[in-house]
């Protein structure tokens, strides 16, 4: 049956799930308990990386991700300007300075060569990046192999916003292994691939960085007795070794986490066939479709299509509009975080990322999500041919 409005993306609850998150309410830990730990080795054994941090939200695990690398006053990140504003504001929660590196127009990712250039320039300069944020947009990984060489001649540090690319993979490996990063960063809001509800988690092979994030996550608190300063006064004992922040996550949270993550593979499987089907129904109009890189196996968190205005009778506004009207929530990621007025009051112009503006222009996320059946998806395809006629 088709339904009346169909949103760009929605969460997939099964009983499974639901009776997860019964049998932690029946239980003696709601919040700080086994649950959280368990949810993190089943994450961690999925990426086949060393060590997963669980967090209240994405924002909070690329906050403390940045501290864990020691960002700070003086050192600036830089990141894409295709991204939620969060990805950005990390380094300017930690004091330093942000800027962006200009997309590739086919992935929508940063553009490696405008990153090399960039490098190259600010090397000369005296001003190397401290961190780099690449956004893995829609699903699809960065080029990390270059991000990664590029990482060790510059001496950058690398942390990869994944919060949309749960279950995908690069190069034939899980994205979130870390073989290319310090730390991989990945999202569980409802919209995302699977949920917790609210969510984020943390992923490095460093230990080092893994006890810091412990620690960030939690006010920097350890009970450590090995990495306490003096003698420990007894079980009840704790430190607080830095400043840190309260960004920790429920066992109820992470109950749905790991009941969701069950069914990763076969959310990721629907995502991917329902885009090759729109791939195929929407070839004929006057838009441009998602590419991928031979690298790359996309989770498919968007299906972002972009207007060929030059082609059709209406602008930009008009298509958006003219969809939602007909039931069809699309949606639009995103604006480019440089042309937020925030962004522009630290200096940022329009025309600094051309790129990315001429994408905002034209780009629209139509609805995919594992619950779209295909009646339904039918009905957003003939909106589009209606429209774009």
């Amino acid at each position: 049956m088709v339904n009346s409005f169909i949103p760009y993306g929605q969460q997939s609850i099964s009983k499974q799930d639901i009776d997860a998150v019964v049998e932690v309410l029946k239980s003696d830990w709601i919040t700080q308990g086994p649950a959280i730990d368990r949810f993190e080795k089943a994450v961690a054994e999925y990426c086949g990386v060393k060590y997963a941090v669980a967090v209240s939200s994405a924002t909070a695990a690329l906050h403390i991700a940045c501290l864990a690398v020691s960002l700070g006053h003086g050192d600036s990140l830089w990141t894409s300007p295709n991204t939620f504003v969060a990805s950005a504001n990390c380094g300017l929660y930690c004091g330093a300075q942000v800027d962006f590196i200009d997309i590739d127009p086919h992935t929508y990712n940063l553009n490696i060569k405008e990153l090399e250039r960039k490098l190259a320039w600010a090397d000369k300069q005296g001003c190397v990046p401290k961190v780099l944020v690449p956004v893995h947009f829609a699903g699809q990984s960065c080029e990390m192999k270059e991000i990664a060489a590029l990482s060790e001649h510059y001496g950058f540090k690398v942390i990869e916003d994944a919060s949309h690319a749960v279950g995908g993979k690069y190069q034939g490996e899980p994205i979130g292994n870390c073989k290319f990063s310090d730390i991989t960063v990945f999202s569980f809001h409802p919209v995302k691939i699977i949920t917790t509800g609210e969510g984020g988690m943390l992923l490095t092979n460093q230990e080092e960085l893994y006890q810091k994030l412990i620690r960030l996550r939690s006010h920097g608190i350890t009970r450590n007795p090995d990495l306490m300063q003096g003698e420990t006064h007894g079980a009840w004992y704790y430190q607080q070794l830095e400043l840190g922040f309260n960004y920790r996550i429920t066992d109820i949270q992470a109950a749905l986490g790991t009941s969701q993550l069950q069914k990763l593979d076969e959310f990721v499987e629907r995502r991917q066939f329902l885009a090759q089907r729109y791939n195929r129904l929407l070839q004929e109009l006057p838009l441009t479709l998602p590419w991928q890189h031979s690298d790359s196996e996309s989770s498919w968190h968007l299906y972002v299509i972009r207007l060929k205005l030059d082609k059709i009778n209406k602008t930009h506004r008009q298509v958006f509009e003219e969809l939602r009207q007909k039931g069809i929530g699309v949606n639009l990621h995103y604006i480019p975080v440089p042309i937020q007025p925030y962004y522009q009051q630290l200096g940022f112009k329009l025309g600094d990322f051309p790129q990315a503006e001429i994408y905002y222009q034209e780009a629209i996320s139509i609805p995919l999500y594992y619950g779209l059946d295909e009646e339904s998806q039918d009905k957003v395809i003939a909106s589009l041919k209606e429209i774009l006629k």
